[in-house]
């Protein structure tokens, strides 16, 4: 029997082609340095980097900017307040923060960036300027922030972030960066994140597009922006951080809220919908290869980061760099999960039967039949069942237990309908209700409650059609 770390450790073919991807992407990008990391199994098993300094390379402790996926760690802030009862994702950013010119923008909208407000703040570009430029709120807003009507579009937006930073503020009553550090980095062991450098960290450059020089790049603090963009933070960190979106951590926030951030949430653009592209709750949603990606891309001047993590595969990657431009750092990270995933396959946990079965739950799986289609319900744990269409592709949902004979759709087409086990007078299951649909052992049983009724005569052949 190998034990979990054997089971992690990749071979070496495995690691030398992760190696050659980002060597690959440093060059060809021309960057003056990138640094990467890969998890598998809730463990770091790769790091890597590569830089145009002789005999010197960041190692996982080197700080990069990380630019928007600091919106991640603002919106994991949020959900803990909706998770303690402090707010409702459906309430308008008036209740908890009046005054502002997005009042109406509900707290939901303004973390799947559907609230309809202006990409970017106005005035002289903000990520290249210094706070004090912005002091307050309507600095960052503008006279006339809003595009789009709210909850109609998808249309990324800094300010809205702002907001999301505001709002934290407002009801902790601290600032953002102190209650980020006390309730998110220091439980997770983030010892190595925060807003502002530490050393070591890489200086941010911009590279020539025709030469091979460069240019320093400004690092200026964001001040009301940061909630939307100011973090430092390393790839062993942020490693750390990617086992936390996958796995959730109930000193933070549990499992299932993670996973809800994690859960497309905005309508895409049709550039985005063709793309596979999307966004749930602060984490982008993307489709590569077959494969569903979660995470954050960032960007500052000087600076690129990537974080990818792919569930399924239970493989996430890192990668940071220090220039403006010139490497496509979403493409590197969805190329290292992809080495991983595909070289090295998940090993499944191994099968094991429930702790218990409910006689009665047993008795409702197998066939049962919405009209001429044929599905079949299983058994799951805790007492759930899913419902799949059998053979061929239809709806299919999972179910939790809120009663007896009662279940809660979990997601898939039927997510929050309920399915019941509705019985007769001599307490034997003569149909599913879903929803309304009625489902029978048999199709078209004329026995259950069809809606419409079933013909008298019964199924027949062509020769008694007449």
């Amino acid at each position: 029997m190998t034990t979990p770390q054997e089971e992690n450790a990749l071979l070496p073919a495995t690691r030398r082609a992760l190696l050659h991807r980002i060597a690959v992407a440093q060059a060809e990008g021309r960057a003056p340095s990138l640094a990467a990391a890969v998890v598998r199994g809730g463990e770091t098993v790769w790091t890597g980097a590569r830089t145009s300094v002789d005999g010197h390379a960041p190692d996982s402790g080197v700080q990069y900017r990380i630019g928007s996926i600091t919106k991640t760690f603002t919106a994991v802030l949020v959900m803990r307040l909706r998770d303690e009862g402090r707010l409702s994702l459906e309430d308008p950013l008036e209740k908890h923060l009046p005054g502002t010119s997005a009042g109406e923008a509900t707290i939901a909208q303004l973390l799947a960036h559907t609230a309809g407000l202006a990409a970017e703040s106005p005035g002289p570009w903000w990520e290249r300027t210094p706070g004090t430029l912005r002091p307050a709120l309507a600095d960052v807003l503008g006279e006339d922030p809003l595009l789009h009507p709210g909850g109609r579009r998808f249309h990324y937006s800094n300010p809205g972030y702002t907001l999301l930073g505001a709002l934290v503020e407002e009801l902790r009553q601290e600032p953002w960066e102190r209650v980020l550090r006390r309730e998110v980095l220091e439980p997770l062991g983030l010892d190595r994140t925060g807003p502002d450098p530490v050393a070591p960290h890489a200086g941010g450059w911009a590279v020539h597009p025709w030469a091979d020089v460069m240019l320093p790049e400004p690092v200026e603090d964001l001040g009301r922006m940061a909630a939307a963009g100011q973090l430092w933070s390393t790839t062993a960190d942020l490693a750390r951080f990617a086992v936390f979106l996958t796995r959730g951590d109930d000193r933070v926030l549990s499992a299932d809220s993670v996973a809800e951030m994690r859960t497309p949430a905005a309508p895409p653009e049709p550039g985005d919908l063709a793309a596979g592209a999307g966004y749930g709750l602060g984490m982008q949603v993307q489709h590569w290869g077959g494969r569903r990606l979660v995470g954050h891309s960032g960007s500052l001047p000087g600076y690129l980061a990537n974080l990818s993590i792919a569930v399924e595969d239970d493989v996430a990657a890192v990668v940071l760099a220090n220039c403006t431009s010139g490497v496509s750092v979403s493409t590197v990270g969805a190329d290292l999960v992809r080495i991983v995933a595909e070289a090295e396959p998940r090993i499944p946990e191994p099968w094991r039967p429930l702790p218990e079965a409910d006689p009665a739950v047993l008795a409702l799986t197998g066939p049962w039949y919405w009209g001429t289609s044929a599905f079949v319900l299983r058994m799951t744990a805790e007492g759930g069942v899913s419902v799949d269409p059998m053979g061929a592709p239809g709806r299919r949902s999972r179910f939790r237990a809120v009663g007896d004979g009662v279940w809660a759709g979990l997601d898939g087409y039927y997510a929050g309908e309920t399915l019941r086990a509705v019985r007769g007078p001599d307490g034997t299951v003569t149909h599913l209700d879903l929803g309304s649909f009625v489902f029978t052992r048999t199709p078209y049983d004329p026995a259950a409650p069809v809606p419409g009724g079933v013909d008298e005569g019964g199924w027949r052949g062509l020769a008694q059609d007449a």
